[in-house]
């Protein structure tokens, strides 16, 4: 089955981004971000394994008029599946939520996720009341997930099925108080943190 290569997906999902803020999950989702080039609207989740979507929904919540993204693993959607259900319900019309689908669980070992024995990610988003959803495998259908979690309205969700090829660690920064102070700062201007 074709899959897209993993480091040029997210490449592309931040690529000329304009103002757009980003939520990443822990491990895999964090370097691809990272590697995409640090930015000061990257919110990075270093270890809260099932929480980047609801991070995501609060922080769309709270700024309305800025379109959030959301880039998490298939592990960690899984862990956090309800998620799902909350976010429907609440119907934030900027939040867009990528899932980077390897079918494994990359940061305990490569074991393999249960995306890879039939569930599907988009269709249990769309059972929750998701306003759009998406399966990306190729470069088509990459430049439509692409289009979809920048404009459409949301919530929407686009699960891309990436290859399990091991890539290098690119860290962002590590220390929690200055991933908040730069994004807090970036949101709402340094007079914010002061």
């Amino acid at each position: 089955m074709q899959q897209l290569e993993r480091r040029a997906t997210v490449r592309t999902l931040l690529s000329n981004r304009g103002d757009m803020l980003c939520v990443t999950g822990l491990g895999g989702t964090c370097w691809d971000v990272a590697a995409a080039g640090d930015s000061k609207m990257n919110f990075y989740l270093w270890g809260a394994m099932g929480c980047a979507a609801m991070v995501g929904l609060g922080l769309a919540l709270a700024q309305p008029d800025r379109r959030v993204l959301v880039v998490t693993g298939d592990g960690e959607a899984l862990m956090g599946l309800g998620a799902f259900a909350t976010i429907a319900v609440q119907r934030p019309k900027n939040l867009a939520i990528a899932v980077v689908d390897n079918e494994h669980f990359g940061e305990t070992g490569m074991q393999p996720t249960h995306t890879g024995s039939g569930v599907d990610l988009a269709r249990v988003a769309e059972a929750a009341g998701f306003a759009a959803t998406t399966v990306a495998r190729d470069d088509a259908g990459l430049a439509r997930a692409t289009a979809m979690l920048r404009e459409a309205p949301g919530p929407v969700l686009a699960v891309l099925k990436v290859d399990t090829a091991k890539q290098p660690l690119v860290m962002p920064p590590r220390d929690g108080a200055y991933l908040k102070d730069r994004f807090r700062e970036a949101l709402l201007g340094k007079a914010a943190i002061d």
